[in-house]
């Protein structure tokens, strides 16, 4: 070991923003569990009217959603995915994830799950099929799915739309660089977590999202992200940055030091420790 690159079990190199965020009482879009948002009907119109799908929930959560929505027994709208002929890129072998476009959805009089699914997969197809985002994903030498996959680990782990950008430059450069991304927000996808709770010991988890010990991106999404998550993933914010921690609410530090960095955390980690102190009577 290199005495002067910590070792993964030291230090986050690539930490997500949200931890701090979370810790200091911050409300976390994305991060809390799955209820339908529904927009309703009025008082001669109990039944729900439309279901919103919010940037970032992961297919877990929207398939929840249905369930509730539609009154369902719970596990009936993922039961369903064999059935839904969903018009998925082939990358995804069935798997919608990252394609279950975040917007609101009418209910339509009979609504199934399999007719939400279709329109919500439809849906991001018209989004991400377009040249626009095509031509984006070429021009950094990716296809269409790798750019969206790109996009849903933006949307976990940018704290805001401003930061987006720098996200993706930094997985970008540690791809260009065969560096591990090292996203919390990947292990928090193997290990179903619905909010950041990070350990020492999620480096080793055994999973093929596991970014810290496998090279590249994950093999599939790990959310449905939205428009600008995609757009970040296909323009990125140029810089030389390869890692970013939130210190404080609105306070997000890049850098392509790790000596930097490694100050930036102990600031972070200060900051939340203080937040966690119980309040003095």
């Amino acid at each position: 070991m290199q005495t002067n690159t910590p070792s993964r079990s030291s230090i986050r190199l690539t930490r997500r923003g949200r931890l701090a965020l979370a810790a200091l009482g911050a409300v976390v879009a994305g991060t809390a569990v799955a209820v339908p948002l529904l927009i309703m009907g009025g008082d001669d119109e109990p039944r729900p009217r439309a279901l919103v799908v919010p940037q970032g929930w992961r297919a877990s959560q929207v398939y929840d959603a249905i369930d509730k929505t539609l009154d369902l027994p719970a596990g009936t709208t993922k039961k369903s995915l064999a059935k839904a002929d969903l018009k998925l890129p082939n990358e995804a072998q069935g798997n919608p994830e990252g394609y279950l476009f975040p917007a609101t959805y009418p209910l339509r009089e009979k609504a199934t799950p399999q007719e939400l699914l279709s329109r919500m997969v439809d849906t991001a197809n018209k989004k991400f099929n377009g040249a626009p985002i095509a031509a984006g994903a070429q021009r950094n030498a990716m296809n269409v799915y790798q750019a969206v996959t790109v996009a849903s680990i933006v949307q976990a782990e940018a704290t805001g739309k401003a930061d987006m950008g720098k996200v993706a430059r930094v997985i970008f450069n540690r791809l260009e660089r065969g560096m591990p991304l090292q996203m919390d927000s990947t292990v928090d996808y193997a290990l179903g977590r619905s909010a950041p709770s990070a350990t020492a010991a999620d480096p080793e988890v055994d999973s093929p999202y596991n970014s810290y010990r496998r090279m590249g991106l994950p093999p599939t999404p790990i959310d449905n992200p939205g428009e600008d998550a995609v757009r970040a993933a296909i323009s990125p914010t140029p810089g030389d940055w390869l890692y970013f921690v939130t210190v404080k609410p609105g306070d997000t530090r890049f850098t392509a030091e790790v000596a930097e960095h490694q100050r930036n955390v102990a600031e972070s980690d200060e900051l939340r420790k203080k937040a966690a102190e119980p309040s003095a009577k």
